[in-house]
């Protein structure tokens, strides 16, 4: 009883509701016409439907199978196209061509073969020690000629400007010109431009001074020298502008060093010499020795102002001052680059060998490694010397032999502590080294001789 009177109920609902809806459709023919009294009509059907929905329970199947109806047919209307007007109805439709972009599949037939497959890429080749060298050669050794040139400009450059700083600051002190030169200039660099060498000359008066050497010193450095003071009686003590710099009769290395030290820290505008330059240039405080680091945008490099006096017209001994330190801390020490470079250069233009090219990958090796950085380029060349008097072969092909051959002989001089020097046996180049760093540098090269790979 109570489902029969929801029934009439809903229906007498409906008939009311109906009534509404013509009469709405009635007045919209005359303002909206035809077109829109069917779309007003369609979207008072719809609002209907959700009444009738909201007032009278449904089975949720139906619900959800009108709701997508009643969606579909809202935007249809949404997007209802305006129909052709009746004179169209009679012209031909044309036909519907296949759309060029829906590419037609061909019908499978049993001519049709199998993609044959692709052939894989071939294992990678195993290099030997000798290919792998040279790569390291080519990657980590050859330094741009570009960075060549513009080391050598600024070099150059900043020479000039200390040049004239020094004349101005000390024009009592006769410094001969700044030259700068080391192994960039010579071809004799690996990897990075990381050192440049300038040379201050110091122009002593001749016969004022003489060279004494060090083994008959109260020092007794075989490496190094003396600078006296000789002529006291005839020319007293102040006649030469470098008698300031005396302690005990000598020409001290120390004091000089201490003098340009302070003025390169500062009483040099850096700064604006820097600017001029196109760089940035600091004088480097940490170490003892005069040190300026260049920096530019391309490249950084560090500039090693040493003060030289210059040995007899018969040699080309040069006498560096150097920090030393102990009874040899007022010497001078001997200056082995120019006869290293020049002997290196010697014996390879006798046989055309690879003597400097193996001192090249020796300090790409070195200078990549935490324990091997402190084998500088004088150690390295004196192996290479040592190594460059045995008549063995010198060619490329055998580079990596005698690569191996220079790691067997550094690896038996660190076992006895013992590098001698190239022009002067008494000369230990070892000297100088701590144990712990003799045991660090020995470790890894004894390593790097049974896997050589693991050094480049």
């Amino acid at each position: 009883m109570a489902e029969f009177s929801q029934k009439q109920r809903k229906q007498h609902g409906g008939e009311g509701l109906g009534s509404v809806v013509d009469f709405l459709l009635a007045n919209a023919r005359l303002v909206l016409g035809v077109s829109g009294a069917a779309v007003l009509g369609i979207a008072t059907l719809a609002v209907k439907r959700l009444i009738d929905r909201a007032t009278s329970p449904r089975d949720e199947d139906d619900s959800k199978a009108d709701g997508w109806k009643e969606l579909s047919l809202l935007r249809a209307t949404s997007h209802q196209q305006p129909q052709p007007p009746p004179a169209a109805l009679s012209q031909p439709m044309p036909l519907l061509s296949p759309s060029p972009s829906a590419p037609v599949e061909p019908t499978p037939t049993h001519s049709q073969k199998t993609p044959t497959p692709q052939p894989s890429s071939p294992a990678p080749l195993c290099l030997t020690f000798q290919e792998k060298l040279l790569a390291f050669e080519r990657n980590h050794v050859i330094v741009p000629e570009a960075h060549v040139t513009l080391v050598k400009q600024l070099a150059g450059d900043i020479a000039l400007e200390l040049q004239a700083y020094l004349r101005s600051k000390f024009p009592e002190l006769p410094f001969g010109a700044l030259v700068p030169g080391g192994p960039l200039y010579e071809g004799l660099q690996a990897g990075a431009a990381e050192r440049v060498r300038l040379l201050a000359p110091l122009e002593l008066e001749p016969g004022l001074w003489n060279l004494v050497p060090g083994m008959d010193t109260v020092a007794r450095e075989p490496r190094c020298w003396a600078v006296r003071r000789t002529q006291l009686e005839f020319h007293p003590r102040g006649r030469s502008p470098w008698d300031r710099f005396l302690v005990g009769g000598y020409l001290s290395s120390r004091v000089l060093l201490e003098l340009l030290r302070k003025a390169l820290a500062a009483s040099v505008n850096w700064p604006a010499i820097g600017s001029l330059l196109g760089c940035l240039i600091r004088p480097s405080v940490a170490s003892e020795e005069l040190l300026l680091e260049v920096q530019h945008e391309c490249l950084e490099f560090t500039l090693a102002v040493l003060m030289v006096v210059p040995g007899a017209s018969a040699d080309d001994r040069l006498l560096l001052a150097w920090p030393l330190e102990g009874l040899a801390a007022n010497l001078w020490l001997q200056d082995l680059y120019p006869v290293e470079a020049a002997c290196l250069r010697a014996l390879d233009d006798r046989d055309a060998g690879t003597r400097r090219r193996l001192l090249l990958l020796l300090c790409g090796v070195c200078r990549g490694h935490p324990a091997l950085v402190r084998l500088g380029w004088s150690h390295l060349t004196q192996v290479v010397l040592h190594l460059g008097q045995e008549e063995v072969a010198w060619t490329e092909e055998a580079l990596g032999d005698r690569f191996l051959q220079a790691l067997e002989f550094l690896v038996g001089s660190l076992e006895q502590a013992s590098l001698p020097c190239h022009f002067n046996p008494s000369v230990n180049l070892f000297g100088s080294f701590r144990g712990e760093e003799i045991d660090d540098i020995g470790y890894v090269l004894y390593s790097g001789l049974q896997v050589p790979e693991s050094l480049l």
